[in-house]
């Protein structure tokens, strides 16, 4: 009979398949994460103003939800003390988000610099820190941590444990799936139950350690504080640390679960009894399964942004997909290479739960992404649009992996079907060989049982073609050698081996079924990674919206509301004629401007000079000299109002410095204007 040709997946294609993702994998597991859900939107006052007298409060507007601690904004004068009462001040109005400290009275001019830090609705933590001044700019002696919240290694602890956690719950869900609607009979065997066992341990612990670090990740960003229980209880009150408690309860139900699927379940043999297991299991691990999706939902992207009673449900079920998926791809992988004995029927049942989880991650996928990302700008031109544009890719390469996986499938199933058309045929001359050879099958009969249980086929010819020497008859005088003993055991050992390696290269469907799957389970942990990592990143339509809220507060979409500050060092030659001349330009755009001239000795004290003029000239346009005449505030301190600028460009800036009625200088530089 001539075997039909099977499908194959080249090696070389199979390799690079493999190299391509864990190269990807490790890409991502060394990318920095994006700034979460939330954005700042707009301060007041703004990064760099200048304000003639103390505000009452700093106020700080995000793009969505936040939660506020008393020390979510500290406000520090040039010395590095605080400068606020520590009372945080709900300023929110409709679909406004802002919040605000107050200060404290009798402030004195200076540079003074906001740090900010937060948890967005979404559980990610958000921190940034920007400076105004009071009067006249000064120097500052405030040092801002340099870490990103939610990074160093406390961050780096948080995301393994993250993506643990999901890998768990995969292999934990679809693990007791792939057992109850595919292959009940895998209930029994020891390496299913090891895995799915293994999975429940991962997520539990992970758990666990995302609890104890949750206050550090969200707040010093220090291993040590770890055990702080005053942090602990704080965590606990929040709905990140709520979520994450219960599922650790949930877990407890799921370890009853698991006991009794691999306990009472496994040990039935009564079909009527067992039908009812099934039902009663399925139905409560379900409930179970949901249960511990929604606490992802409830504290992560899904409860957030729009339609969030929509975005919750669906976010369960593309969990639940995800895990009868790929949790049900690493148990038949596991029972595959640990169990070969596993069913043809078992892996049929298994490609129609695949396909059926495949379609709800489609129609589940479509609507988060419409969500989540909302515009085809958002798509390509944000980080959490490429992220989802390399999980579509993935998404793609192991749908055509998996169709690899039927085919061999659809092989093992056609080989089997003629295995069996000609098995009474086989059988009666299986039978009249066992007359004939009587007493080679007893000697065989421990090989041949080695070889059942690892689902190979006995190969009766084996011991005779081994070379295998049959030990030598000893009297009941003389004692075992133990030298022959351990000679005879590794004979042994080799022509299991060897049986083992004969059925599986006869038997080319099954090897083929194992190496597509195990492709497609290397392709669905960097899926998993790309997936843990876009839970962890800002969604584009969020970016989007938070840069265009911002734009229009700043008053221009392309131009940053920001001051031009430069320094400009002279020596008009005379007594106490050296110093610096600090120059500030408000908003430094074109338009109105308010200009601030700051004149200092070189030790930075203020320098009283009689006159200070300052002249402007757009070259390339042809525009000025404008000449401005500043008014003297006070010591060292001059100021305009209006100063236009009415073209942008590289525009000179000329100031004459007289420090007495005979020295005088003139210093220049080029600003650039948007």
């Amino acid at each position: 009979m001539t075997t039909p040709t099977a499908p194959r997946l080249g090696t070389a294609l199979t390799r690079m398949l493999v190299l391509a993702a864990t190269l990807l994998g490790v890409l991502l597991a060394g990318a920095a994460p994006a700034s979460a859900h939330a954005a700042l939107t707009g301060s007041d006052p703004k990064d760099g103003a200048v304000v003639a007298t103390a505000p009452e409060q700093v106020g700080l507007t995000f793009s969505e939800q936040v939660a506020m601690s008393p020390d979510s904004i500290r406000v520090l004068d040039p010395s590095g003390r605080r400068a606020d009462t520590g009372e945080i001040i709900d300023l929110c109005s409709g679909a406004v988000v802002k919040y605000g400290v107050a200060l404290r009275a009798g402030l004195p001019d200076g540079t003074y610099t906001v740090a900010w830090q937060t948890v967005s609705a979404d559980s990610h933590p958000i921190a940034g820190a920007f400076t105004f001044s009071i009067g006249a700019p000064s120097a500052t002696s405030v040092a801002l941590p340099a870490q990103a919240a939610g990074g160093g290694i406390v961050g780096a602890l948080y995301g393994i444990a993250r993506y643990l956690s999901y890998a768990g719950f995969a292999v934990l869900v679809g693990g007791g799936a792939f057992v109850l609607l595919c292959w009940p009979r895998g209930a029994s065997v020891r390496p299913v139950q090891q895995t799915v066992v293994r999975g429940w341990l991962a997520l539990t612990g992970a758990t666990l350690v995302m609890l104890l670090l949750r206050g550090p990740y969200t707040g010093s960003g220090k291993l040590a504080d770890v055990f702080d229980l005053t942090g602990l209880q704080a965590v606990l009150q929040t709905k990140t640390g709520a979520a994450l408690t219960s599922r650790l309860l949930l877990l407890g139900a799921a370890a009853l679960f698991v006991a009794v699927l691999f306990g009472a379940y496994a040990r039935r043999t009564d079909a009527k009894e067992r039908k009812d297991l099934t039902f009663g299991l399925g139905l409560g691990g379900t409930v179970v399964a949901a249960g511990i999706a929604g606490t992802w939902a409830l504290a992560e992207h899904a409860s957030t942004g729009i339609q969030p009673g929509v975005a919750m449900p669906v976010d369960i079920l593309h969990l639940l997909a995800v895990a009868a998926w790929l949790g049900g791809l690493t148990t038949l992988l596991v029972a595959l290479y640990r169990a070969p004995s596993v069913e043809r029927a078992a892996v049929e049942r298994f490609s129609r739960v695949a396909f059926a989880a495949v379609a709800v991650l489609v129609a589940t996928g479509l609507y988060q992404s419409w969500r989540q990302v909302g515009s085809w700008s958002a798509l390509t031109g944000t980080r959490y649009g490429q992220l989802l544009l390399v999980k579509i890719g993935l998404m793609g390469v192991l749908v055509g992996i998996a169709w690899i996986s039927r085919r061999w499938t659809r092989r093992l199933a056609e080989r089997t079907s003629e295995a069996g058309a000609t098995g009474a045929e086989a059988a009666g001359a299986d039978a009249e060989a066992a007359e004939s050879e009587g007493t080679e099958a007893e000697a065989a009969d421990s090989g041949s049982d080695t070889a059942l249980d690892s689902g190979a086929p006995a190969d009766s010819d084996a011991p005779a073609d081994s070379g295998e020497e049959e030990p030598e008859e000893q009297g009941p005088e003389e004692a075992p050698d133990p030298v022959r003993a351990a000679q005879l055991a590794r004979q042994r050992a080799a022509v299991a081996t060897a049986r083992r390696k004969k059925a599986r290269d006869a038997d080319p469907e099954r090897t083929g079924l194992r190496r597509s799957v195990l492709t497609e389970a290397a392709v669905a942990v960097v899926l998993l990674a790309v997936t843990t990592v876009l839970t962890a990143t800002e969604p584009g339509r969020t970016e989007e919206e938070a840069a265009r809220t911002g734009a229009t507060a700043a008053g221009s979409a392309a131009v940053p509301d920001r001051p031009v500050d430069v320094r400009l060092p002279f020596d008009t030659g005379g007594a106490n004629g050296e110093g610096v001349v600090r120059l500030s330009l408000d908003p430094g755009r074109t338009g109105a401007n308010a200009l601030h001239l700051f004149v200092e000795r070189p030790d930075g004290k203020p320098l009283d000079v009689p006159e200070v003029k300052v002249n402007l000239t757009l070259e390339e346009k042809g525009v000025g000299p404008l000449p401005v005449a500043p008014d003297r505030i006070q010591a060292g301190h001059w100021s305009a109002s209006g100063v236009q600028l009415p073209l942008p460009g590289e525009w000179r800036v000329q100031v004459t410095v007289r420090t007495s009625e005979i020295d005088q200088t003139t210093i220049e530089k080029n600003i650039k204007i948007g």
